[in-house]
């Protein structure tokens, strides 16, 4: 039996940000960490929550204050930026099945807000034959909103959690998404698709340069998942 139809309204987004507001607490750990670390490289405060408001990437903006300094390399950011997120190519082909008959406005803005966490318990509502849009959607906006709050938190507050990592929090959101995993739907397509995409990787590992492998896992697996899963019945 196939999966209904995935609609997008109000009430499925409210209800969808209720139920992975609790999670999004957590965040507020790592984006307070970012806020001090952000601050103790002399970035002005409005330019470290503009950048937790629209750019809403937790490791990417972490990644990037290592290569920051009095002359920013665009090419290595942007270069580090992609590989980090790399991973979003799989979660948008794994969407597409379930975005593509609403209007490019709802499509690209519910990308926007897509995190691992909202992703997984998203993907796992809709494969459990639920409405799951509106958990992606409603439960972007709380982990954005609990993000720029542990960022503004970081900014006067940040010495207070330094560390997130020494108090065991970065375990929180993989003992999570293990999880949603555990509890997913397991068929022959997704295992395909991901058995390819993990072989592809470990290849990438083995004999590309540094880094390489989280790049080519990502665009074998989303390429096979955008043309497969794409197709109707």
């Amino acid at each position: 039996m196939s999966n209904p139809q995935q609609h997008i309204s109000g009430q499925l987004i409210y209800a969808g940000f209720i139920q992975l507001l609790p999670l999004s607490i957590f965040v507020i750990a790592f984006g307070l960490a970012f806020g001090l670390a952000a601050t103790q490289l002399g970035l002005e405060n409005n330019s470290i929550l503009a950048m937790s408001a629209f750019v809403f990437a937790g490791a990417s903006q972490i990644a990037t204050l290592d290569l920051w300094g009095a002359e920013v390399a665009i090419i290595p950011v942007v270069m580090t930026v992609f590989a980090i997120n790399a991973r979003h190519l799989l979660m948008g082909a794994s969407l597409h099945p379930h975005l593509a008959h609403h209007s490019a406005f709802k499509r690209y803005g519910a990308m926007l807000l897509v995190t691992d966490a909202n992703w997984a318990m998203s993907m796992q509502a809709i494969n459990r034959g639920k409405q799951g849009l509106g958990i992606l959607i409603g439960g972007g906006v709380a982990l954005w909103l609990c993000w720029l709050f542990g960022t503004w938190l970081g900014l006067y507050f940040g010495s207070a959690i330094s560390d997130p990592v020494s108090l065991g929090l970065d375990m929180v959101m993989a003992c999570f998404l293990l999880s949603m995993v555990a509890g997913g739907k397991i068929d022959v397509k997704i295992m395909v698709i991901w058995s390819v995409a993990a072989l592809s990787s470990l290849l990438a590992y083995w004999y590309l340069p540094p880094n390489s492998h989280v790049i080519v896992g990502a665009l074998v697996g989303g390429f096979i998942g955008a043309v497969w899963l794409g197709k109707k019945p």
